[in-house]
């Protein structure tokens, strides 16, 4: 995908790597990418909101607009990373309850590409519900990168050990080639 000119969507999830977003931002910068971000609530607490405000000069939304606020531009792209089991399953069941899944729950109808980059544990991977929302949405178009070569779940409780590897330019590398 070209990316010049193009507005990206990322929406950061309540996981270890969230207080490294800004690493996605720049790298999506460099590649010509105009970024906003999208914070689950939960999420909020894992971020440096006002840090992230200045390097994208765009405010962090969490919340669905009260009327008169005015709406946020339609991304061309969309990235959720770190993206959590919950919100990986939400997403493939269609459930709208916060913004950010609003927005994923509209995109593969609009035809917007998402790459999904999660970071979860391996009982968590392992779950059948978990399985199904991977399937789910991937026979939908969305690119969930999980499996061999690409996002290996970690063990329980070594999460916070591997928030320094974890790959944000594999997001950006997969959204490339949409």
């Amino acid at each position: 995908m070209n990316s010049a000119g193009k507005l990206l969507s990322v929406i950061v999830c309540a996981a270890g790597p969230a207080g490294e977003a800004g690493r996605l931002v720049t790298l999506a910068q460099d590649d010509g990418w105009t970024v906003q971000i999208i914070a689950t609530p939960p999420a909020l607490d894992f971020i440096d909101a006002a840090a992230l405000e200045k390097q994208t000069g765009r405010p962090v939304r969490s919340r669905y607009r009260t009327p008169g606020e005015p709406k946020s531009p339609r991304a061309d792209a969309i990235i959720v990373a770190p993206a959590t089991y919950n919100t990986i399953n939400k997403f493939a069941q269609g459930i709208s309850d916060t913004y950010a899944l609003g927005l994923l729950a509209e995109a593969p109808g609009l035809g917007i590409p998402v790459v999904v980059l999660p970071f979860v544990n391996s009982a968590l991977a392992a779950r059948t519900a978990f399985r199904r929302s991977v399937e789910q949405l991937r026979s939908e178009g969305v690119r969930v990168l999980l499996g061999p070569g690409e996002f290996e779940p970690h063990t329980p409780g070594s999460g916070g050990d591997l928030i320094d590897a974890y790959p944000w330019q594999l997001a950006l590398q997969t959204l490339r080639q949409a």
